[in-house]
């Protein structure tokens, strides 16, 4: 093994029917090091975690810990665990209804007498996390806090848990940038302890932020580790995509000139639209061939304007008209019938059916507004889903694979087949692209601007300024639940957008 370090994975071979899922990968990582696990969807990477962590078995290849001569394999989660690896997922693995400390301590929880000590447990919660710098009332149930507040208690519980070795699966997917900026302090305090930590992320500003190594795969192999600080970008780019690839400035291939635009090119008219408690009343036009975008910081409001523009919560002000007719939704499926689409923001609850095949899971749309006695026959169904898979380059065995054995990346394209198939006149994009691989990201961008260059009206929204700045046409900027400002043309800066954000118009 290499000095220093904690833990090596040496030739790690793991295959699943029809797939080539690691071929002989190596990584390692080193005690104290914050170590970058880079790839597209599909590349391996959260397969050679799960090898890791005993979620998966492997077929060939060893790990080792610490400079120990002798391989362990972890066959659960909980093997892992005894030989210092935690993990802390995208999807926070806490109990809601429980307590902090009941969290922090579950399954090996401090006893007096056979009974839990409660007392104990309490003072030794609160005495960990006030050592960790986080702060949260140990007595109080986990949802009572945020999910970066969430993030730092399932750190906290791994630390506790003396891991050696603590892996953060996409843990900054949901953060704004002062709770990133929070974790990553806490990623710092840990690395100077001692603590391996493996990043798997797919921001790149990120990676270069905190981390010191980067590993990159690629279809299953093994691309390369990296000294971060020794890796431009765009080689990065070029080594997760197997090409060189351009620095994604000239997707959009217009003029960036302010349209004009007639009556008829108007496609929604919001006057005063709101809901009391929700979203403050805002006025809105958005036309044929435009794409819009909602910015703002997290909770600014962007996903609730959105919602109420689709009729998925009710509004109680203000009125909205859809190609020049009123429009009072009820339902998002009189919406539908309207020719407007929506794809929501969290894909895994509101977007896939997971035990639905892809075919069942893009279809599902049309079926709905054609309504139960209409129904799509077989073929129909198949030819529809093959021209997606097609379209969209969605990467699957075959139309009928459940839709949870895809990446998120190709589950997403599935979500955005699925309302392209409705052929909308409206279609909201609510961070279709989060938690996805560089290169998928760029496809989704351009199909949005080729959608818009046909003449679909878009509203796109995304965390990252840079992507809306390279896809929309004009900016709507959000804060507390206000709309506070419109940009377009010159106006669209990272800096003018974050000073409206900061201050009004």
């Amino acid at each position: 093994m290499e000095k220093d370090s904690v833990l090596e994975m040496r030739h790690i071979y793991k295959t699943f029917p029809g797939v080539k899922a690691l071929q002989d990968v190596d990584f390692t990582l080193q005690k104290g090091e914050i170590h970058a696990l880079m790839g597209e969807n599909g590349a391996g990477k959260s397969t050679l975690i799960k090898v890791l962590t005993g979620v998966e078995e492997f077929e060939a290849g060893e790990i080792r810990m610490e400079g120990n001569e002798q391989p362990i394999i972890n066959r659960s989660p909980q093997e892992a665990q005894k030989h210092g690896i935690s993990t802390v997922y995208q999807e926070i693995n806490l109990c809601p209804n429980l307590t902090v400390a009941e969290n922090l301590f579950i399954g090996r929880e401090p006893r007096k007498g056979g009974m839990i000590d409660w007392k104990t447990m309490n003072k030794r919660a609160a005495d960990l996390l006030a050592d960790l710098d986080i702060f949260a009332d140990v007595t109080k149930t986990i949802d009572n806090y945020s999910i970066a507040i969430q993030q730092m208690i399932a750190i906290a519980r791994a630390v506790d848990m003396s891991a050696k070795v603590l892996i953060l699966d996409e843990p900054t997917s949901s953060l704004d940038d002062n709770e990133v900026e929070k974790l990553f302090r806490l990623m710092r305090r840990l690395k100077s302890e001692g603590t391996g930590i493996i990043f798997v992320t797919h921001f790149l500003e990120q990676v270069y932020e905190v981390c010191d190594k980067i590993t990159v795969l690629r279809n299953g192999r093994l691309i390369g580790r990296f000294t971060t600080a020794e890796l431009p970008r765009v080689q990065l780019v070029a080594k997760m995509m197997g090409k060189d690839f351009d620095d994604l400035a000239a997707i959009k291939q217009t003029g960036e000139k302010e349209a004009s635009y007639k009556e008829e090119d108007i496609v929604i008219k919001a006057v005063g639209l709101g809901r009391k408690g929700y979203i403050k009343p805002f006025d809105l036009v958005i036309h044929k061939g435009e794409v819009v975008g909602f910015t703002g910081l997290l909770g600014s409001g962007r996903s609730e304007t959105v919602r109420v523009l689709y009729g998925a919560e009710k509004t109680d002000e203000g009125e909205l008209f859809v190609k020049g007719k009123k429009l009072a939704a009820k339902h998002p499926i009189h919406s539908m019938y309207e020719g407007m689409a929506y794809l929501p923001e969290d894909r895994k609850n509101e977007g896939i059916i997971a035990d639905l095949s892809v075919r069942e899971n893009l279809i599902i749309a049309l079926q709905a507004k054609r309504g139960m006695f209409h129904l799509l026959s077989r073929k129909q169904q198949e030819e529809f889903t093959d021209k997606y898979i097609d379209m969209l380059q969605i990467k699957t065995a075959s139309r009928e694979t459940p839709i949870k054995s895809l990446s998120g990346g190709n589950q997403q394209k599935v979500i955005i087949g699925r309302w392209l198939l409705t052929n909308p006149d409206f279609l909201i994009l609510d961070e279709p692209t989060r938690g996805i691989d560089v290169g998928t990201k760029t496809e989704i961008q351009k199909l949005v601007v080729k959608l818009a260059q046909e003449g679909m009206a878009v509203v796109f929204i995304s965390s990252e300024i840079e992507e809306m700045l390279r896809t929309c046409g004009r900016m709507v900027v959000m804060r507390d639940g206000s709309k506070v400002g419109e940009l377009c043309g010159e106006e669209m800066s990272q800096s003018t957008i974050m000073s409206t954000i900061a201050g009004g118009q």
